[in-house]
């Protein structure tokens, strides 16, 4: 019996460590069991309906949210799909990935302080224009006074327009130009040099025209400040703890009457842009955001072989208070009657500048001017030295060698330059206009603002809107008679004798190497 119990006590042993092992299997087996079927279990919860997506139970307080975003949802959106011809660009993007950015509103409450207004001459299309108002609606522009004509005054296009709230359009008809005719400014002396002359001279009479009348409109609504700016411009309200330009100008001391927005120009990396402000994210620095040695110490690898530093204008834009005696002092400045007004410029805001970001820009521009493409005759036509040379090849090169031109003097394709003049701080990276429309677009805000405008129209009004807002085709060069132009002329208003009335702002070039004064 000794024998057999010492035989069996090793077999006793080796079984204790097996039954361990076992016990330990199971449990791991349920430990990864249990959080498998968790998941499995919230997974089909989820998609039978009963648990709702987090993102769409966040309350208005936790939403993350642009300065002029509304914290109001809707429980209805629009779905149809837009049959306008800008659909590409417009459209609803099927993948979200900024989901707070659903159902903006832009009702503001009227206590809003600043109130601010902007005001533009424009013949773009809906893919500019859209763009261009509810981007500066989110940074906190209340209010926009458009003076439409070309596509902007296209009944499909006026319509939409017409729909947005805080939208005013005045179209360009015969009646408004004979009231301009009458206007003060056109009776003085400060803006004559600009009269009877065509292409952007002519412009810039229309744009300082209606932004006198831009200013009245202001004064109305009870506006606060009041910019002059081209749709192919966004504000960069950089410097502020918000993404706002309503916070930017809230900032500004109480005795400044104007403040100037220095430009950036942008710096397309390729020949297809379609979307400039969507696509394009390189700018180059104004030179009053530079230091001085870095400017001139790059100046001729910045331009690379262009007439100046820009390719177009380099003295910004400008924002006034609106207030009593207020006028424009061409399209990049304001003034005053009755005072020489006090004018800061920003030390980090700007004005983006998209110019010729597309290849098209070039044939556009030409189509637009009648002037002979020679020398002399651009220059009656053109202010800036780079819009001349472009009109030129415009107007006689091959769309082959166009599209070489426009690559060798417009797109960046040099990386290594690229990446230098980034580390010098020449060249910029703004991703903000980007985020901002994505997020737009993403939110289906242009296409349910199209398709609710054409829900509401009908054959009648369109041609009811075509017979009213028929553009005019009589232009300021129109009345270019000699005996008209020496009537007009000889008697033209003079201010009071005591005061000094300098010359309209037109668009300046950047400092050149050759400039003595900087």
């Amino acid at each position: 019996m000794a024998g057999l119990y010492s035989s069996m006590r090793p077999a006793s042993s080796s079984s204790s460590p097996q039954s361990s092992h076992l016990f330990n299997s199971k449990i791991l087996l349920l430990l990864t069991l249990l959080p498998l079927s968790l998941a499995l279990f919230a997974f089909v919860l989820q998609w039978r309906g009963e648990i709702d997506d987090p993102t769409t139970r966040w309350s208005p307080k936790d939403r993350l949210e642009f300065p002029s975003m509304d914290a109001s949802t809707s429980s209805e959106r629009i779905t149809r799909k837009s049959s306008s011809s800008c659909a590409e660009i417009l459209g609803q993007s099927r993948s979200v990935s900024f989901p707070y950015f659903r159902d903006w509103k832009f009702n503001y409450p009227a206590d809003l302080k600043p109130k601010i207004c902007i005001t533009t001459s424009t013949s773009a299309g809906l893919q500019q224009i859209l763009p261009w108002i509810f981007y500066h609606k989110v940074i906190g522009v209340s209010s926009f006074f458009l003076f439409v004509e070309g596509k902007a005054a296209f009944p499909a296009v006026s319509k939409v327009l017409e729909s947005i709230p805080d939208v005013k359009l005045i179209y360009r008809t015969r009646e408004l130009e004979e009231q301009q005719a009458k206007s003060r400014i056109w009776n003085e002396t400060w803006l004559s040099s600009f009269f009877y002359k065509p292409c952007n001279y002519e412009l810039f009479v229309k744009q300082s025209l209606n932004m006198e009348m831009a200013i009245v409109m202001a004064r109305e609504a009870n506006m606060d400040w009041i910019l002059h700016l081209d749709t192919d411009e966004l504000i960069h309200p950089a410097g502020t703890r918000e993404y706002s330009l309503r916070k930017l100008l809230s900032d500004v001391p109480k005795h400044v009457d104007m403040v100037v927005f220095p430009n950036y120009e942008s710096s397309v990396e390729r020949d297809d842009i379609k979307d400039p402000f969507s696509e394009v994210s390189m700018f180059k620095k104004n030179y009053d955001h530079l230091p001085k040695d870095t400017y001139f110490g790059n100046y001729k690898e910045s331009t690379r072989g262009n007439p100046n530093y820009f390719l177009t204008y380099g003295n910004g834009k400008s924002a006034a208070r609106v207030q009593h005696h207020l006028r424009p002092n061409g399209a990049h400045r304001w003034h005053n009657y009755m005072k020489s007004p006090k004018e800061i410029k920003l030390d980090e805001a700007a004005v983006l500048h998209y110019t010729y970001t597309k290849f098209s820009d070039l044939t556009s521009r030409r189509d637009r001017c009648g002037c002979k493409p020679m020398k002399d005759d651009v220059k009656r036509c053109f202010m800036l030295e780079f819009d001349r040379s472009a009109f030129i090849i415009a107007s006689t090169a091959t769309e082959e060698e166009m599209l070489s031109w426009y690559r060798e003097h417009v797109v960046w394709t040099d990386k290594t330059l690229n990446m230098k003049l980034m580390r010098k701080g020449i060249l910029t990276r703004i991703h903000a206009p980007m985020v901002i429309m994505q997020g737009l677009r993403e939110a289906g805000t242009f296409t349910s603002l199209i398709a609710s405008a054409q829900s509401t129209s009908s054959v009648a009004e369109l041609l009811s809107t075509v017979t009213n807002n028929n553009t005019s085709s009589t232009t300021f060069e129109g009345k270019n008679d000699d005996k008209t132009k020496e009537a007009e002329l000889t008697g033209r208003k003079v201010l009071e004798a005591s005061v000094m009335v300098s010359s309209a702002v037109p668009p300046l070039p950047p400092p050149t190497m050759n400039d003595d004064d900087i």
